[in-house]
């Protein structure tokens, strides 16, 4: 069996949007079935407008209750004029918290990568998501999220894998 499926499902948690155009609302991904998710955010380079996002924890799909989940106490961070596979990751500590701000340099393209253990959820929520504020009226920045689903309780081919988001 391939990797995908035994020991990771991706799923998308925004698709390339301009963040400098309005809030990018990301998809819930459901962790009942892993062990955690690695959430990467890759960002163009903009303006003047510097990179935040926030996590969300929720209790279902959609509706139900959701709440910040303060958890981010490390992120991991690539920031370049021009990422073109060179640069090397940054280890960038905080204050437990749902947000991180100012993610590298306005002017450089991004990778942010946040590790998220399922058993980090608060009782009663198995659903995650990532929001990217809007991030101000100066040019473009486009914003894309990935959810990588590791430690899969269940693993099939890739095919048969169950939806994360249902």
């Amino acid at each position: 069996m391939q990797a995908l499926g035994r020991l990771f499902d991706i799923v998308a948690g925004a698709v390339p949007t301009d963040a400098v155009a309005g809030a990018i609302t990301g998809n819930r991904v459901h962790l009942n079935n892993c062990g955690g998710v690695t959430i990467v955010v890759i960002a163009a380079a903009g303006s003047t407008d510097i990179l935040d996002v926030d996590l969300r924890q929720h209790t279902a799909a959609t509706g139900g209750s959701s709440a910040d989940l303060d958890v981010i106490t490390e992120y991991w961070l690539k920031d370049e004029a021009t990422l073109d596979g060179d640069e090397t990751w940054t280890r960038v500590t905080q204050t437990a918290a749902s947000e991180i701000t100012d993610a590298g340099s306005a002017s450089a393209q991004q990778i942010v990568v946040i590790e998220v253990e399922a058993s980090s959820l608060a009782d009663g929520f198995e659903w995650v998501s990532l929001d990217v504020p809007d991030l101000g009226t100066n040019g473009t920045k486009f914003v894309a999220v990935l959810y990588l689903l590791r430690d899969l309780a269940v693993q099939r081919a890739a095919v048969n894998l169950a939806n994360p988001q249902a």
